[in-house]
């Protein structure tokens, strides 16, 4: 018997009857070929470790009550409008709008996108040349179905209300802390097929107004975060609420401390990833939100204990300090 020719087969041949070494190779060894996808989050990993390495980390920002609790990582079920995370004594509920759902999954983006430039902008009222700025930002590709998937992520964020708060006890009397909120006010964007394009004639600028409430608590909790690898972890949602906790959290902690993986005070209650009731299933998820985050941050100072009931974490800098950046140059 002979073998079946892949030239033949496939006839991925050039004019000269040699076959093309890209498609003969997907065709023998398929787990040799790093597809396109892959390749460019291979590259965003890469790009985060040289920028930290040199010292030019793209600065962002996030806000407190997103960092403490993450939305929802899957899209919650049909008719589902309330999300609920807690740590510690902060409590976080998301209710979402009849008409678009509850925020999830990529859509956590957004608030970084709007802290950013309220902080870079001194300003509640947001203003952008186009939506593609914002698909750059969130590592989109250009285009249409990007755009309307984008433009779902805001209406999900605009018609959100937020429920955050603190509850504490001080001596005998219970010391209570809310605030219910709005992302935005109002937002207008457009979106145009020509890359080439940046403003449209007139007042037709890209604006978001923070509302009130949301702007002060991103001016008054300003939390710094690495831009580019909330990039190169848009597209695994768990671990980048893993990466920005912990890029706080390492940052406030005074030395070697351990967090609890369960319990009303655990790990797995401040995440927004629910649905991992037996905690054998939540410490592989969170073995592998670790080597992920540790891709972009080597000296991620985290690690589950022993007995896989607890995380140890220490004092580090996720984004390099000024003085640090500036000793470097």
């Amino acid at each position: 018997m002979s073998r079946p020719n892949p030239i033949t087969k496939h006839q991925h041949t050039t004019s000269g009857g040699l076959e093309r070494v890209g498609p003969l190779l997907a065709d023998l060894h398929p787990d040799y070929v790093i597809s396109k996808r892959r390749m460019r989050k291979v590259e965003s990993i890469e790009c985060v470790r040289l920028n930290r390495e040199g010292a030019r980390q793209n600065l962002g920002f996030s806000s407190r009550p997103f960092v403490l609790c993450g939305l929802p990582v899957k899209r919650p079920a049909s008719g589902c409008l309330l999300h609920e995370r807690r740590n510690g004594q902060f409590v976080l509920q998301v209710t979402g709008h009849p008409s678009y759902g509850l925020p999830w999954g990529q859509d956590r983006l957004v608030p970084i996108f709007l802290a950013t430039l309220a902080i870079r902008q001194k300003s509640p009222r947001i203003t952008f040349e186009s939506a593609s700025q914002m698909l750059d930002t969130f590592a989109m590709q250009q285009g249409g179905t990007q755009y309307r998937r984008l433009v779902g992520a805001f209406q999900r964020i605009f018609g959100a209300t937020i429920f955050f708060g603190t509850d504490s006890q001080r001596e005998r009397a219970s010391v209570v802390h809310r605030a219910r909120f709005n992302f935005m006010s109002e937002a207008r964007i457009w979106y145009s097929r020509d890359p080439g394009q940046r403003l449209l004639p007139g007042d037709c600028q890209n604006v978001i107004i923070l509302s009130d409430e949301f702007y002060g608590e991103i001016l008054n909790h300003p939390i710094p975060a690495d831009l580019e690898a909330a990039k190169a972890l848009s597209s695994s949602p768990a671990a980048l609420d893993l990466f920005m906790w912990l890029s706080y959290r390492s940052f406030t902690a005074r030395g070697k401390e351990r967090v609890p993986l369960f319990g009303d005070f655990g790990l797995v209650s401040q995440l927004g990833s629910t649905g991992y009731a037996r905690p054998r299933k939540f410490r592989e998820k969170l073995e592998g939100w670790l080597d992920l985050v540790r891709t972009m941050w080597p000296e991620c100072p985290a690690s589950i204990d022993c007995d896989g009931t607890g995380l140890f974490i220490d004092r580090a800098h996720a984004v390099l300090p000024l003085e640090v950046s500036n000793g470097r140059n």
